[in-house]
């Protein structure tokens, strides 16, 4: 059999093509300007050769990117709030704990809230009000800066009060601080948000070598959420969980010697109270657990009640 012969017009249009008269015919996406034609050299070309202008261009975006975060280009300040790692930066010393100076102004009655001033040496450089710090690890925010008086104040709101051991704070005691966290931080500890679950009473101290064992009493909805190696704040302090008992309503953990010289917990006693707050990873695959066996309940109640009926 012959190979098939091209008919008089399309024989002419080829002629055409070929001089040039008539422009070759191009791929639905070029003609729309998706992509540059292959005759036309890359976007990246210019760098070889500049004398072939680009003759198809991209179309403009139909969306726009976030620019660039401040804190990345640029020294702008940009606070990070409610994340911080656990590693406590500074020991820092309660100066007063009370409702606020009453406004010039008189304004009648006591001024409503609690204000917690604290003296730190370390922190005072580049924290800026509105801030947010861990102060025995609840997040509180820079509600005034005494430079001279080298002192952060911050607002302490009922829930907070509530929640946590600061109100049982006085001044001269000593309390763990770590500012919020930053894009150029190192994660040294894990993940810890400054939202107290609850608090928990020293039970003993035990000394091994140089290292201090401490045992906690804790509520039984924190101690589910602990595992032996994992992760728990206390006081704000990043800590290795080394035996949980939930039926004796304990836990406990081990301090090196770096640990016990830069924070408050070895300081204090036996039924003193401390600040705690499980890891959030436990949290979420709780919750998603508990969700995921309501719904196999159900599942498994409707399927006998199809079977009953």
């Amino acid at each position: 059999m012959s190979p098939p012969t091209m008919t008089t017009a399309a024989a002419a249009t080829a002629t055409a093509m070929a001089a040039g008269v008539l422009p070759r015919p191009r791929p639905h996406f070029l003609r729309r300007g998706i992509l540059p034609s292959p005759a036309s050299p890359l976007p990246f070309a210019s760098r070889v050769s500049s004398a072939a202008p680009l003759r198809h261009r991209l179309p403009p975006p139909r969306f726009a990117l976030s620019p660039i975060p401040k804190t990345l280009s640029s020294p702008s300040h940009v606070p990070v709030r409610s994340l911080f790692t656990g590693i406590v930066e500074d020991v820092g010393t309660v100066r007063r704990i009370g409702p606020p100076p009453a406004p010039p102004s008189g304004g009648g009655g006591e001024a409503p809230g609690v204000d917690l001033e604290v003296e730190t040496s370390t922190l005072l450089a580049g924290t800026q009000l509105g801030d947010s710090v861990a102060v025995d690890g609840a997040c509180l925010t820079v509600a005034a800066i005494d430079a001279a008086a080298s002192t952060l104040t911050f607002g302490v709101a009922p829930e907070t009060l509530r929640r946590t051991s600061l109100g049982g704070r006085s001044a001269g005691d000593a309390v763990n601080l770590e500012r919020a966290l930053t894009p150029a931080s190192r994660m040294g500890g894990h993940f810890v948000q400054g939202h107290v679950d609850g608090t928990g009473e020293i039970a003993a101290f035990r000394v091994e070598g140089d290292s201090l064992w401490v045992t906690v009493r804790a509520p039984p909805e924190i101690l589910r959420l602990l595992v032996p190696k994992g992760f728990v704040a206390v006081d704000g302090a990043s800590l290795t969980v080394v035996n949980v008992d939930e039926e004796g309503g304990w836990f406990d953990f081990m301090l090196v010697r770096y640990t016990q010289d830069n924070i408050v917990l070895p300081n204090k006693k036996v039924g003193d109270k401390v600040n705690l707050e499980a890891d959030i990873l436990g949290k979420y695959v709780e919750k998603l657990l508990a969700g995921r066996l309501e719904a196999m309940s159900k599942a498994q109640e409707r399927e006998g009640n199809e079977s009953g009926s």
